[in-house]
């Protein structure tokens, strides 16, 4: 079985880890607690171009990539970039993060999520933004954690898009 490690990251409360539990156990709780250091959960997933076990990696939310610690992100595959679509600033902080990575750690497959789409009536995301992201190759999905609405498509691409990177000699 091919295994994979993926982080999510993104400030704090845009939905890391109820996106995991969504993910992982089909539940979700209104309840906010924070994450402190990281939290490991694994699912396997199956795609078109096969299958791998995802260690999927919580960690605390961080407002600058300075503040991720190295050794958290090494030996990852790929990463989700969760952002609040009701506060616009956590966009700023994911494409921070992106930014660092593909300095620090080179071209990795990645997904911005833009998370509570269930509370679309209240964003503010400005889509100028989010139309320029997509057009320098940034894959973009709209999820809610609270419905499950484009959850296991967001895992399912990720998990693609890294064993397509790596190759059929896997």
């Amino acid at each position: 079985m091919i295994k994979k490690k993926i982080c999510l990251l993104g400030s704090f409360s845009v939905g890391k880890t109820s996106l995991i539990k969504q993910f992982v156990h089909g539940i979700f709780s209104e309840k906010y607690l924070t994450t402190v250091g990281v939290k490991i959960d694994r699912k396997q997933v199956e795609t078109a171009v096969g299958s791998a076990l995802l260690l999927i990696w919580d960690l605390n939310g961080a407002d600058r990539f300075q503040t991720i610690r190295s050794s958290y992100l090494a030996g990852s595959s790929g990463f989700l970039l969760v952002v609040d679509g009701t506060r616009p600033a956590t966009l700023e902080v994911a494409v921070d993060i992106a930014e660092n990575l593909d300095r620090t750690m080179g071209p990795l497959p990645r997904i911005l999520l833009l998370n509570k789409w269930d509370l679309r009536d209240e964003w503010s995301m400005p889509e100028e933004q989010i139309s320029k992201l997509r057009d320098m190759g940034w894959q973009v999905l709209k999820t809610s954690a609270k419905t499950g609405e484009q959850v296991e498509e967001a895992f399912r691409a990720l998990t693609e898009a890294m064993l397509r990177k790596e190759g059929p000699e896997r």
